[in-house]
């Protein structure tokens, strides 16, 4: 820790009395003690804005109500549910860890962060979230939201692509924890709060800030100055042919992913590599049609989707079946296919 370093007095009661009066109060997965509703909503939450996580909430409590029917369910139901969050592999630990709450905790959510942290898909801040929500663990949180809102009141500048650095950050993260245990659920709350709602990635509001006069970062006019991370993401691009294959019955041409690369696990339209390849795994009956191409943007990859469609009467050659049009919207589909199925492309 640098020398210059200095930890705010009473950072935590600030933070603590803010969220008691200034910060969130009416999400669905707030004011439980539920550690399956606190833990869904955290995986979901991960990469996906307040608004669409409220939309998908509801429903997957509704189709899987407790760990036990989750972890009951066949993942391609699970997929279909999850269908336009993104993020797949966030489904599959999802499904993968209820298995082992059921297998290695008896159905109930371990009450450590050390122990969270065994099960697929849960990470360090994860679960630190779910001990401190539901077991008021003093365990430190320290997502992306919570490292913008700390590294501009303590102004620490090290590099957080490097680990040692954002070891050095968690160590802060924990000096900085309410003392009395019962205050760690507000006080986790209003980390997340702050940063989402005050505290932005290009914009400040540091006049609604409850800690403003301890900001470091702002007593120095720099807090757009961090957090500080020079690694940047390596983006790749791809080029895919889609074969939309329809039948005389408006049944379409569907093939499960495989485990490994993108989308997997998912139900796709097929893709090739180039037209040329795609026409050759088809004869249609009439002249095929070219839909105009659009780019799908992922974390790490641009996905520029070239769509045919072609009316066959006998399957593609290519792995697959027919799916009735009744059938496909409850299947896990990735986004941009499902764009097209419903007609929102070409």
């Amino acid at each position: 820790m640098p020398k210059t370093l200095s930890l705010p007095t009473a950072f935590a009661q600030r933070m603590v009395d803010w969220q008691r009066q200034h910060g969130r109060q009416s999400l669905p997965w707030q004011n439980t003690r539920d550690p399956y509703r606190v833990w869904l909503s955290e995986i979901m939450l991960q990469q996906t804005q307040v608004s669409t996580v409220l939309d998908y909430y509801p429903r997957f409590l509704q189709r899987f109500p407790d760990v036990a029917a989750l972890a009951g369910a066949p993942q391609d139901d699970v997929l279909g549910l999850w269908s336009g969050l993104g993020y797949y592999s966030r489904a599959r630990n999802l499904h993968r860890c209820a298995q082992e709450v059921m297998a290695r905790f008896g159905g109930e959510f371990p009450p450590t962060a050390e122990q969270l942290v065994t099960l697929p898909g849960i990470g360090r801040s994860t679960a630190a979230a779910i001990a401190a929500f539901c077991f008021q663990e003093r365990a430190a949180i320290l997502d992306g939201n919570v490292k913008r809102v700390l590294t501009r009141v303590l102004a620490y500048g090290q590099d957080l692509a490097l680990s040692a650095s954002e070891r050095g950050l968690w160590s802060l993260a924990e000096q900085l924890l309410p003392p009395d245990a019962a205050d760690m659920p507000p006080y986790t709350q209003s980390l997340m709060d702050l940063g989402a709602t005050v505290c932005l990635p290009r914009k400040v509001q540091c006049e609604l800030c409850p800690v403003s006069n301890v900001c470091q970062a702002r007593q120095a006019q720099t807090p757009l100055a961090y957090p500080v991370k020079t690694r940047k993401l390596k983006r790749s691009s791809a080029s895919l042919c889609v074969l939309w294959a329809v039948n005389a019955q408006g049944q379409v041409w569907l093939h499960k992913r495989p485990a490994r690369g993108i989308w997997a696990g998912l139900f796709s339209l097929p893709v090739f590599d180039d037209e040329a390849s795609l026409l050759a795994a088809c004869t249609p009956t009439q002249p095929p049609q070219f839909i105009a191409p659009w780019k799908h943007v992922l974390t790490h990859r641009d996905l520029h989707l070239h769509p045919v469609r072609v009316l066959l009467t006998a399957p593609p050659r290519c792995d697959g079946q027919w799916v009735n049009a009744q059938d496909w919207p409850a299947l896990g589909l990735p986004a941009p296919i499902r764009l097209l199925l419903d007609g929102q492309k070409g």
